[in-house]
């Protein structure tokens, strides 16, 4: 089952070319769109969901669903799944793709968007050569989802029944095709506004309560306790491990905290997040955050007595998951990166995947990736090797007997 890899870098050159990232994804959704129409996709087999109402953040469309009817020998086979995002990092704006030798690179000082129209192309792909070599598979059913890159959104707030009941699924994301990505971290995400008192810094500094000054003991006591960055606590095989990392910093809607240099600073939001693979741990380390700042509010006080005050706020971003290798998906895939050369490579992720509320819905979900490195940054690129091998080991997988 050869796959036209001329035919799929030429689909990924044009999906880099649109740009869409994370909350403006309308354009791509109707570039792949066009591209699943001229694949053979039925126009009626092709539909966007409304997550993007219930997504609490501006969100141009919804998630974009195809459902590809079984054919063949495993016509009635169980229904299974393959998903990517379709959005990317707002890095990517303004990206301009450019193959040399093997490799897809960028003209412009941008991150390339690899991450993830190579999984779009993948996607695209499978259903061409199944169309094209009228393979047997089984129903199957291709979601691109949205605001991935932004909180996992477009995963988060799909309905199960929009999915047709799959017993597993397969998501394409970053790195090689070989991974086996079975479990992934989960995360909070948390927010607190800092609440002091303006005064002159010159006149009556004494009279003021910064909030300069209380995220800043606030801080201290996190980074003197362990809880920033890589976070360990316990030794041997009972430590419970994570990390942290605290983001913006400002007055709020983006503006600088403080007024000027001569007024106490009376307001700071700060924003954070707390990642494990222990489900309870990573709540721990934001509760950390959390008695940390309301301990400094307490701290800083001015002449007649008064102290700062605290707004804490977290919500859970994803929930972490880990699947057991004996698990028929977990199997499926292992067998299908072997069947196409390739050497299995077990393995958790550090960060959040659209799997992560696959898991969660209750889809036993494995992520492969497709051959983005770099991502993120401005020296991102795409091996055309490991991408030509996640599309052959989409088809693989679609087609494979139980």
């Amino acid at each position: 089952m050869p796959v036209d890899t001329k035919a799929a870098t030429d689909r990924l050159m044009r999906f880099l070319a649109v740009e869409g990232v994370t909350g403006q994804e309308a354009a791509i959704g109707r570039e792949l769109t066009a591209a699943l129409k001229e694949s053979g996709v039925p126009e009626k087999a092709i539909r966007l969901d409304d997550a993007n109402t219930r997504i609490p953040v501006p969100t141009e469309t919804g998630n974009l669903i195809v459902d590809l009817p079984g054919r063949g020998a495993l016509h009635n086979q169980p229904r299974i799944m393959f998903m990517t995002h379709m959005d990317t990092v707002p890095l990517c704006a303004g990206a301009r793709p450019k193959k040399s030798g093997r490799k897809i690179v960028n003209e412009a000082r941008t991150a390339l968007g690899g991450d993830n129209r190579c999984g779009c192309g993948v996607l695209v792909t499978l259903a061409a050569e199944l169309e094209k070599q009228k393979l047997d598979h089984p129903p199957i059913t291709l979601l691109f989802c949205v605001r991935e890159e932004s909180g996992l959104y477009g995963a988060r707030h799909v309905k199960l029944a929009e999915l047709g009941s799959p017993v597993m699924a397969f998501n394409y994301d970053g790195g090689p095709a070989s991974n086996v990505t079975i479990g992934a971290v989960g995360a909070d995400r948390w927010s607190v506004e800092i609440f002091g008192r303006a005064s002159h810094a010159g006149v009556a500094p004494e009279r003021g309560i910064s909030s300069t000054m209380i995220m800043a003991l606030a801080l201290a006591d996190v980074k003197a306790g362990g809880w920033f960055g890589k976070v360990v606590k316990g030794k041997g095989a009972s430590a419970r491990m994570g990390t942290s990392n605290v983001g913006p910093v400002t007055g709020g809607d983006g503006r600088p905290a403080g007024d000027a240099t001569n007024v106490v600073t009376d307001y700071v939001h700060v924003r954070g997040e707390s990642r494990s693979h222990d489900g309870k741990f990573f709540k721990e380390i934001t509760k950390a955050y959390k008695t940390a700042f309301e301990k400094a509010a307490k701290k800083v006080t001015n002449t007649q007595g008064k102290s700062g005050k605290v707004k804490f706020k977290a919500e859970t971003d994803y929930y972490p998951f880990r699947m057991k290798e004996n698990l028929p998906v977990v199997k499926r895939a292992i067998e299908a990166v072997s069947a196409v050369g390739g050497t299995p490579n077990v393995r958790a992720a550090n960060g959040g995947l659209d799997a992560n509320w696959m898991v969660r819905h209750g889809i036993p979900t494995v992520t492969f990736g497709a051959g983005q490195n770099e991502a993120h940054t401005i020296d991102e690129w795409i091996n055309l090797d490991e991408y030509d091998r996640a599309c052959a080991l989409a088809v693989q997988l679609a087609t494979m007997r139980n």
